[in-house]
């Protein structure tokens, strides 16, 4: 009944007050989508595509979409009005709509002409792995080996399917095309659509003698080990493409890319910005105070770095060309050092007296941070 069909609106994705290239552009997209021959077997997209045709007749209709906008479903039934008129015979919409539809995307007109041919080449898909990594195998590169399930061609049949020494034939159903034609009744008359041949489902070939080893199928999965250059210079989350490692394709098509995720381990030390890369180093509140030669590490190993006198806490010091290569090119990041001023916890009676001796012998000239702030704090105490 009417009353239980879905808004045409609603069916094409539109607003009432879309014009006729939005409707035309929405009514492709719609009609693509569930086009039977992307669908095949599936019930529920052969009943969107027929809402999406039967909107898409009225809609683009001005007269039929006066009527629907007034009326509703009502205004739009073949026995609206008097003596049942209106448009009670087939589909009137514009199937040159749909021939461009399937033109476009299947290779052929609506209702026949040219299809994907079955014994076509075609790709192979795309497999995925992951590696983990630690720090310093992503920042210098190192080789790896991955374990990777994916699909060859049998290598004892060849990938045709038969058993060696026999061939396959045409399917005499569908005549080696691997598809079949249906006629439909609908509201809109009658529509001929292509469905996957039965006989040799899909393939437009008939195996007498199916080979043992993949079961007439001609292909395989297994696992295999790949082995993995990891440039330098990879970052968490990136992913290397390996063209030709993923499934082999079919017809004598070119396999698929094997992509592998990238997983890099946290540094107990560094941690990475880009191509640089930051650590904190804590020293003593007389180093900091006196100056001093420390040891840091990096990824090349220790270094010395000279801590001049007077380092405040969170001051930083640059090692140009310690860090990380730059992926693909030349040259290093660089890397750079946080200074943290510990504070000396549990003194003894002896240091408390050293350290009040050496407090009392300085003042606020030695300390520029804190003469600023008392010389604010007495103005604002002045005011």
């Amino acid at each position: 009944m009417a009353d239980n069909k879905r808004d045409y609106y609603e069916v094409l994705g539109v607003d009432k007050s879309v014009g006729d290239d939005e409707l035309k552009k929405a009514y492709r997209k719609a009609a693509k989508k569930y086009h039977p021959d992307l669908n095949p077997g599936d019930a529920a997209a052969e009943k969107s595509f027929k809402e999406v045709n039967e909107a898409y007749e009225v809609l683009s209709d001005k007269e039929k979409r006066a009527r629907y906008d007034q009326f509703g479903h009502a205004g739009v039934d073949p026995n609206f009005g008097a003596g049942g008129g209106g448009y009670g015979g087939g589909f009137t919409g514009d199937f040159g709509d749909l021939g461009d539809i399937f033109n476009s995307f299947f290779g052929g007109g609506f209702g026949g002409g040219a299809r994907r041919n079955p014994n076509a080449p075609r790709r192979g898909n795309d497999t995925a792995a992951t590696v983990n990594l630690s720090f310093e195998e992503a920042a210098k590169g190192c080789k790896k080996t991955v374990r990777v399930t994916k699909i060859d061609n049998c290598s004892d049949c060849g990938g045709t399917g038969a058993e060696r020494g026999t061939t396959t034939k045409t399917c005499p159903v569908c005549h080696g095309s691997g598809q079949v034609s249906s006629a439909q009744r609908t509201p809109f008359g009658v529509i001929q659509t292509q469905q996957v041949c039965n006989h040799c489902h899909g393939s437009g070939k008939i195996i007498d003698k199916p080979c043992h080893t993949c079961a007439g199928k001609g292909r395989i999965r297994h696992t295999v080990e790949q082995n993995v250059d990891i440039p330098a210079g990879i970052d968490d989350g990136q992913i290397i493409n390996l063209r030709g490692g993923g499934d082999a394709g079919t017809n004598g098509g070119p396999a698929g890319d094997l992509r592998i995720n990238v997983n890099v381990r946290p540094h107990p030390f560094f941690e990475r910005r880009g191509f640089d890369v930051f650590c904190e180093i804590p020293i003593t509140f007389a180093q900091a105070a006196l100056g001093a030669d420390i040891t840091v590490p990096t990824l090349e190993g220790k270094v010395k770095l000279t801590v001049h006198e007077g380092t405040q806490p969170g001051d930083q010091f640059k090692l140009k060309g310690k860090g990380i290569q730059r992926l693909n090119y030349s040259g290093k990041g660089d890397q750079y050092v946080k200074i943290i001023v510990e504070v000396p916890k549990n003194l003894s009676k002896a240091q408390k007296e050293k350290l009040r001796d050496f407090d009392g012998a300085t003042d606020d000239k030695n300390y520029n941070k804190k003469k600023s702030f008392t010389e604010k704090l007495k103005d604002f105490f002045t005011e």
